[in-house]
């Protein structure tokens, strides 16, 4: 009779071995990493609905997570200026890899992958040179480092795929330094941008907003299904003189920049916190964790549309009516934009962090 473990060799040298799916790790929805009541930090799955599904530890606070485009994998990344991304299996809670920055490098909290999930992509500052980089990681071989790209600016501080496997990166314009904190080292003469990149790696064209806006630090990024681009923005002059907090972009046009009227413009504090797509594409949300607000556009017109008040909204995602909103109070609020209510809400312990990502 033969064994298990030769019917396992043999199944493995045929490549026969199903590959793990999200599913075997409960089928979260979403990925956040949060403070939990005793201090400790997490990366946690939730359901569509905001329910916690699993809870893995991480040995310092986290900003956001990329979600493996298949298998239940996810890299925890360090709050920026953070020099490690952990890679953890979803399943067990293990840590499958460890990703360091390497020497005069520093990680700005987000990746993303390839669309195969072979490659991630990682955002850094190369901070000798005063230039952004973009790491590239072999996945296969454990995460090994094999190349990095010019990221087309300074800062980078988010990137995303964009459906035909390119990729869009948020260079911020910031120059910083880890021997001066988080220190904004720059700013007379910083220049945010937009920068398009082949899948290999080329930059493909970049869009650099006008001079009057030089100081609209680019950081965040969403995507709707046809390959609109939103952009949230971090003013660093006067918050009572911000400009636009929101801007919406398709490659080789001008961008449309959105934003409320007086003081509700105003409440935002200058600040997006981050930034998401509803399904349709037709509406875009901004958060301020400054004012407790998430302010809703039109994507075709810029206009605002709907705004909700939440203390400490600052995770943003696309659901099934609208949008997902976490919050540092510990909630997370399913707003159904064509109600213009609270669908349903869920409460937490958890002191949900900057940012939601949806997995999928």
């Amino acid at each position: 009779m033969t064994s298990r473990r030769t019917f396992l060799a043999g199944m493995l040298a045929a490549g026969a071995l199903p590959t793990p799916t999200w599913a075997e790790a409960g089928d979260p929805a979403f990925l956040s990493a949060a403070r939990a009541p005793d201090g400790a930090y997490r990366l946690c799955g939730l359901d569509a609905r905001g329910q916690v599904l699993f809870q893995q530890p991480l040995p310092a606070r986290g900003h956001a997570a990329a979600a493996h485009p298949t298998r239940p994998e996810a890299v925890a990344f360090a709050r920026r200026p953070g020099t490690f991304a952990l890679v953890v299996d979803c399943r067990s809670g293990r840590i499958a890899a460890r990703l360091d920055s390497p020497e005069g490098r520093h990680f700005y909290g987000h990746g993303a992958f390839s669309d195969d999930g072979a490659l991630l992509f990682t955002p850094e500052n190369d901070y000798e040179a005063g230039q952004g980089v973009i790491g590239v990681w072999d996945v296969a071989s454990g995460y090994s480092r094999v190349d990095e790209v010019p990221s087309g600016g300074v800062g980078p501080h988010d990137i995303l795929r964009l459906p035909d496997g390119s990729f869009v990166v948020a260079n911020g314009g910031i120059e910083t330094h880890p021997d001066a904190g988080r220190a904004k080292l720059n700013l007379p003469v910083m220049r945010p941008n937009l920068t398009y990149m082949s899948a290999a790696g080329s930059i493909r064209s970049q869009m650099e907003l006008p001079e009057e806006m030089h100081l609209n630090s680019i950081r965040h990024l969403a995507l709707s299904d046809d390959g609109l681009v939103a952009f949230a923005m971090q003013w660093q002059g006067d918050e009572y003189e911000a400009p636009a907090l929101l801007g919406l972009h398709r490659e080789g046009q001008e961008p449309l920049l959105a934003m409320a009227e007086g003081p509700m413009h105003d409440a935002m504090q200058g600040y997006a916190g981050s930034v998401a797509m509803d399904a349709a594409g037709t509406r875009a949300a901004i958060s301020s964790p400054r004012g407790g607000l998430v302010q809703i556009f039109d994507t075709a017109t810029g206009e605002l549309v709907e705004q909700v008040a939440e203390a400490d909204a600052c995770g943003l995602s696309c659901g099934a009516g609208g949008f997902v909103i976490t919050s540092g109070i510990g909630h997370v609020i399913g707003y159904d934009t064509g109600s213009g209510r609270s669908d349903w809400q869920a409460a937490s312990e958890m002191q949900w962090d900057n940012h939601l990502v949806r997995i999928g």
